[in-house]
């Protein structure tokens, strides 16, 4: 006896399965991709020949700011310092050059470990986010208002004195210091001073909140998760090393990395092919 041919033609249309994602092979894909975003990355308008349109695109985002009356971040930055041991300021000058890299990297290790079904498009949608970035540092080089009233060959007042333009932000890290300074020594030759916008550090910190939000998966505790990218705005404004566009435009490259994850996926789905299965007869 064998079963009936409907039932074999159906069970003929099974979906082939995938392996799941190996470790060495994400870890190789995402040192691959990394370095091609780092040499990408300081490729674009790097260079201090690249100042004075750096410090023009400058220009043109305070303007936006004032005219939307939100041209805040000096009055930020200034009351923050005002406060009892400068606020303790340099915290948050580690806090920008660590967690940045070390939470993203952990919640993808969790996302790996954790939901290796959801794995793959929540890594889709990361690496969607910065190749997005990466247009935007590319066309668009940004001098940050760390650098406003630097005088060195990065900064607008380079030759002039310092805060020559009076914007009266003032470079944290460089001041007050931290794991290391993005502006001098061998950082200052591997970092773009000038990639700015939008804002990666906003852009991977929701990033982290949504993904973890999606792994955890149920319950209210797992919103606190977006408290991480509250934070990493308030770090980033503080400490000058972004305005408060960047942050905006680094939510956009989020979005269209979650809409790249999506395309990516349905495409994947259309081009998987159905294997056979043969029964045997009974």
């Amino acid at each position: 006896m064998t079963t009936s041919a409907p039932a074999a033609d159906a069970d003929a249309l099974v979906p082939e399965e995938r392996t799941g994602p190996t470790w060495w092979h994400e870890v190789l894909l995402a040192l691959g991709f990394y370095f091609v975003y780092s040499q990408v990355r300081n490729y674009f308008g790097a260079g201090p020949e690249s100042r004075e349109i750096a410090f023009g695109h400058a220009r043109d985002v305070i303007a936006i700011e004032e005219a939307l009356r939100l041209w805040f971040e000096p009055t930020l930055q200034q009351w923050y310092l005002g406060l009892p041991r400068d606020g303790l300021i340099r915290f948050w000058n580690i806090f920008y050059g660590t967690a940045h890299f070390i939470v993203t990297i952990g919640v993808l290790v969790t996302a790996f470990r954790k939901a290796p079904e959801r794995y793959r498009f929540l890594r889709t949608m990361l690496a969607g986010t910065t190749a997005l970035a990466l247009l935007g540092f590319a066309s668009f080089t940004l001098m940050p208002p760390r650098l406003l009233g630097v005088d060195s060959i990065y900064g607008a007042c380079y030759q002039q004195g310092p805060d020559c333009h009076g914007y009266g932000i003032v470079d944290t890290i460089d001041q007050w210091g931290g794991l290391w300074k993005f502006g001098s020594g061998g950082m200052a030759a591997i970092s773009n001073q000038y990639a700015a916008m939008p804002s990666l550090h906003f852009g991977w910190s929701t990033w982290c909140a949504v993904a973890m939000v999606v792994v955890i998966g149920r319950g209210w505790k797992r919103w606190l998760w977006f408290l991480y990218p509250a934070t990493t705005t308030f770090c980033i404004l503080v400490t000058g090393n972004h305005y408060w566009l960047d942050a905006f435009f680094g939510g956009v490259a989020l979005s269209g990395g979650f809409a790249i994850a999506v395309g990516i996926e349905r495409l994947l789905r259309r081009t998987a092919r159905p294997r056979a299965i043969t029964r045997p007869a009974i």
